[in-house]
């Protein structure tokens, strides 16, 4: 029994006004990475942002690689309300005549909450409108460069993790809290001590946090990061992972894998 995983640390509150600033209407837009803001890559990226919208609002990440998707994706525009573009290099000078033609841009779509939602239903989904809990990563990462750590919020060498962390949450839907130090001293938690201790449940049955114990490991052979994950929701405990890819991929492997058993679309596996 993964007792840590149900771990109360008066997670209530701190999920409460962590995900205050999130609406419902958050999970009807997304943002893609294109060039420029003419249609070269606007087709493509409104796809994505479809994409994106569709896994976040019915809680199944199977959608991303349904074929039915990619289909909709090219009349993806129809569900459209609104979009804008943010220059990724905004401040830096242009260098040539092109201006801003191959400058990269963040696009964000919003997309037609009624629409969006009549097209899972034609999908076989469903809106997935229950409380959606914060991730809370209990992560030893044994790196290519020694010494290994523990994620915190404050650990130098987790800084971009920590983001990475964040944007993968978003991207399913869901908020992510890193642990402070005070907490994983609480858990028991240190590089050398993994598994960690196990600490005493907590007796709110429906926590507002999934903690995800795993390890993060370099493989130079493959290469790529290799993650091993464990979680555990509503009395049952879940196992999951992936190898070969780098920490975005990893972290959203997570994401994932917390979003389908939340939202009840499917075990981990």
């Amino acid at each position: 029994m993964l007792c840590l995983l149900a771990l109360a640390l008066a997670a209530a509150p701190a999920a409460a006004q962590f995900m205050a600033g999130v609406t419902a209407g958050d999970f009807y837009q997304a943002n893609a990475i294109v060039t420029g803001t003419d249609m070269r890559q606007r087709p493509w990226g409104i796809a994505q942002c479809l994409r994106e919208v569709l896994v976040k609002v019915s809680g199944d990440p199977k959608l991303r690689d349904d074929p039915r998707v990619a289909e909709l994706g090219k009349t993806a525009d129809k569900y459209v309300i609104s979009f804008d573009y943010a220059d990724l290099m905004a401040g830096i000078p242009k260098k040539d005549d092109q201006g801003s033609y191959d400058r990269p841009h963040r696009l964000t779509v919003h997309f037609d909450p009624p629409k969006i939602d009549e097209m899972l239903v034609k999908l076989g989904e469903k809106p997935w409108h229950g409380d959606r809990p914060v991730i809370v990563p209990a992560l030893l990462v044994r790196g290519p460069h020694p010494p290994p750590y523990v994620l915190s919020a404050l650990i130098k060498a987790g800084a971009e993790q920590r983001g990475s962390f964040a944007e993968a949450a978003s991207e399913y839907g869901l908020t992510a809290r890193i642990p402070s130090e005070t907490e994983i001293a609480a858990w028991g938690a240190k590089a050398d001590n993994f598994p960690f201790p196990a600490a005493a449940p907590p007796d709110d049955p429906e926590p507002s946090e999934v903690i995800v114990v795993g390890t993060l490991d370099w493989n130079e052979a493959l290469p790529g990061w290799v993650g091993a994950w464990r979680a555990r929701w509503h009395g049952a405990d879940h196992r999951w992972g992936i190898s070969g890819v780098n920490y975005d991929a990893a972290f959203r492997d997570i994401a994932a894998g917390v979003v389908r058993i939340a939202s009840g679309n499917g075990a981990t596996d």
